[in-house]
Parts: C-alpha cells; sequence; structure tokens
C-alpha cells in the first residue's frame, strides 16, 4: 500500500477536522462530520504506523517518529474521552500537531530503533511512557484551556469558545481526572525502568530520569495537594503545566540533542 497516500489522508482529514471544531465552536458538543473525520484521521494514521512497523519490523523510535506515534495515541485518547467527557474542543490545538508530526516523520523519518530488538521488559517501559506522556499532554492541553476558561470568565463578555465550555468545575475536574490516569502509567515507567535499565549513564538516560522523578513528584504532590488542601484553579494549572514541561524535556530534549544537533 501506499504509505504516502495513506499520510497524506491522515494530515488532511486531521486538518478538515480541526477547522469544522473552529466552525461549530459554539456548540456543545462535536460536529458529527467532524468526528468522523477525525476518526478517519486517527485510523489512517495508525494503519500508515501499522505498515511502516512490518516494513520495519519493529517501532521507528527515531525524535520525529517518536513524535507522530505519540501524537497518534493522545489523538486517539482524546476521541475515547469524547465519549462521556466535554474535552472535543482540544482537538483544535491536538489535531493540527498530529498532522505536523505525521508529515515530518513522512519526511524526515531517522533510522529505525526497533521495539523489537528489546526485551518485554524494556518494551513494557518504552510502551508504558508513551502512553503516560500522551496523557499527561492532554492534561497539560486541558491546564491551558482551564488558564483561558479562568481568565475569560472574569472578562464580560466572555468569546464563545468559552461560553461553549462545561463549567469550570466540571473542567478542573477533567483536569485532575486525566493527571491521575497519566500518573498510574508514568509510575509503572518509572519502576520499570529502576528495574531493567542496566547502565543509565552509558546509556544517556541519567538527566532524563531526574526530570521524569521530578515530574512525578510534582504531579503525585499536586493531587495530595487536592486531596488535603483543596488545591485548584491557578496552583493546579500552574503546576500541571511545569510537571509536563519537565516531562517533555525528559521525553524529547535528549533526543533532540542527540539526534537532530549531535547525529547520534
Amino acid at each position: 500500500m501506499n504509505t504516502t497516500a495513506i499520510a497524506t489522508l491522515s494530515i488532511g482529514t486531521y486538518l478538515a477536522s480541526t477547522l469544522l471544531i473552529i466552525r461549530h465552536i459554539d456548540q456543545s458538543r462535536m460536529h458529527r462530520a467532524a468526528l468522523y473525520l477525525a476518526w478517519t484521521a486517527v485510523c489512517s494514521h495508525f494503519l500508515y504506523t501499522a505498515i511502516v512497523f512490518q516494513r520495519s519490523n519493529g517501532f521507528n523510535f527515531g525524535f520525529f517518529s517518536t513524535g507522530s506515534l505519540v501524537a497518534m495515541i493522545v489523538a486517539l485518547l482524546l476521541l475515547i474521552a469524547m465519549i462521556n467527557k466535554p474535552v472535543e474542543k482540544l482537538g483544535i490545538a491536538l489535531f493540527p500537531i498530529a498532522a505536523g508530526m505525521l508529515g515530518l516523520e513522512l519526511n524526515f523519518a531517522h533510522k529505525t530503533q526497533l521495539l523489537s530488538s528489546y526485551n518485554w521488559a524494556m518494551s513494557t517501559h518504552i510502551l508504558t511512557s508513551i502512553i503516560a506522556f500522551s496523557l499527561l499532554n492532554i492534561a497539560a492541553l486541558q491546564a491551558i484551556l482551564l488558564a483561558i476558561q479562568d481568565q475569560q470568565l472574569k472578562s464580560h463578555p466572555p468569546k464563545r469558545i468559552i461560553q461553549s465550555l462545561p463549567p469550570l468545575q466540571t473542567m478542573e475536574a477533567l483536569l485532575f481526572q486525566m493527571l491521575t490516569t497519566g500518573i498510574v502509567f508514568l509510575t509503572i515507567s518509572l519502576i520499570s525502568g529502576f528495574l531493567f535499565i542496566e547502565d543509565l549513564f552509558a546509556q544517556h538516560l541519567v538527566h532524563k530520569t531526574v526530570l521524569s522523578l521530578l515530574a512525578w513528584i510534582i504531579f503525585t504532590g499536586l493531587l495530595i495537594g487536592r486531596k488535603r488542601y483543596g488545591w485548584r484553579g491557578q496552583t493546579a494549572i500552574r503546576w500541571t503545566l511545569i510537571g509536563f514541561i519537565l516531562l517533555l524535556l525528559a521525553y524529547f530534549g535528549s533526543k533532540l540533542v542527540l539526534e537532530l544537533i549531535l547525529h547520534r
């Protein structure tokens, strides 16, 4: 099958879905055509990834390919969350990112680093890391949307997109649900990393481990603070974004430096 055509279909439907969401921004639920386009985009993105996996006998964990894989998982998780949660507005940010990362993978994919070459323990570590990052990525975008909503509600009248969002309390509850699920996978990722990675220094993983641990401490502390002290609002938004930035540096900082700058 022509992978370029499949990737182009995915990119086009991601962007078309985004435009439809923007066009019907004041509706309380996602426009049906936009939803169908989004599912088409994710399914074709998955098909592209599966074909590349089959041809290479493994996943490509280069910088752009990993970014594309994460973006696809984030988009899929968002669509699943839409079934019973009002998070469709996040597609305005997520779908163009997924389209962009797929386009970059299509044109600038580096040499393949195969998941099949790892044992089951390392495969578990890698996959849980990707899922954790994807979930916390959605939480970070939810925090940004929450910050915009909080700011807009203080102005009169708020913009149409803010008026179409659920109440502030519902948005906060969704944020903490996403954080809780993401932390579960991040915890599994960290434990499996400590148990199964033999030499952190030789594999250039020290800074990744330290930054991931700091992010875990921030996210966990935020959940404890929410439960015991009622932390919410700007405190929740601020610490969610700080934790995600640390995680972003941990997951992609080393790949950016080693692959694109040092060409290792």
